[in-house]
């Protein structure tokens, strides 16, 4: 049974649909990431160098930029505290009912900020955990870093799991052979070659944690953070006012990314 060769003509639109869907493809993700640079030129040159060299120097957002950083950097270590654990254990542990757990974690990435503030304020506000202390758990800073774990942490939590998923567990076997009890296997092995995906994590974490605005507002609102302060700016004065405060949040993002490629770690891998 013969079979028919494509002819010349055919043989060139062959050639040339590769060339059209590399070309289109090409625009097609040119145009998204002009979409994503355009509004950060925006914010950028939105004001003279001179204006906005004075603006993000001022006392409001350098203390806003201040409570920023101190409670990300508190919530980030809450969450390596207790997420680090706790991804080890979902990675090495199997039981009924794991996939619930894996759930539970993954609940404040899907629900809006403004219902886990809601959500945190009836549980820790005066009229539930808030009228068992002393400690101030809403409008201060204790509050800020309730509202940024809750968001923030299951980043970390999620990127460890997926850490110690690629942790061969011969490994961790072999050097209890050779003596080590299962903490020091876990320290002296699985730890070191997790090691990227957890810093990954923790970078990652960071980053949500500054950047929270929802849960924040509604839990705390004071001491103000750099999202809430570029809300109240922008209510108050207008858009113009909350551009020096946005810049300096997108600076510290920018240098959170910078971080993960300085630590040689990659989140997407």
């Amino acid at each position: 049974m013969s079979h028919r060769q494509p002819n010349r003509r055919e043989r060139g639109v062959t050639r040339l649909l590769p060339e059209t869907w590399r070309g289109l493809t090409l625009l097609l993700a040119g145009v998204l990431l002009l979409y994503y640079l355009l509004p950060i030129g925006a914010l950028v040159f939105a004001q003279s160098p001179a204006s906005l060299a004075t603006d993000v120097t001022s006392e409001v957002v350098l203390t806003a930029a201040t409570n920023s950083v101190v409670a990300a950097t508190l919530s980030t270590l809450v969450a390596v505290a207790f997420g680090v654990p706790l991804a080890y254990w979902l990675s090495r542990t199997s039981f009924r009912g794991r996939d619930v757990i894996l759930a539970l974690v993954m609940l404040p990435l899907v629900l809006p900020p403004v219902v886990s503030g809601m959500l945190l304020l009836r549980l820790v506000g005066p009229a539930g955990l808030g009228q068992l202390t002393s400690v101030p758990l809403t409008r201060s800073l204790f509050g800020v870093v309730l509202a940024q774990t809750y968001v923030a942490s299951p980043f970390l939590v999620v990127t460890a799991k997926t850490a110690f998923d690629g942790v061969d567990r011969q490994l961790e076997a072999a050097a209890r052979s050779l003596g080590e009890d299962r903490v020091g296997s876990v320290r002296r092995v699985t730890l070191p070659l997790a090691k990227q995906g957890i810093l990954a994590g923790v970078t990652l974490t960071f980053a949500r944690a500054i950047g929270e605005f929802g849960a924040t507002l509604m839990l705390a609102y004071y001491p103000r953070t750099l999202p809430v302060q570029i809300w109240v700016s922008y209510l108050s004065t207008g858009l113009d006012a909350a551009f020096p405060v946005a810049l300096v949040l997108v600076g510290i993002a920018v240098g959170a990314i910078l971080l993960v490629h300085a630590l040689g770690t990659n989140p997407w891998e």
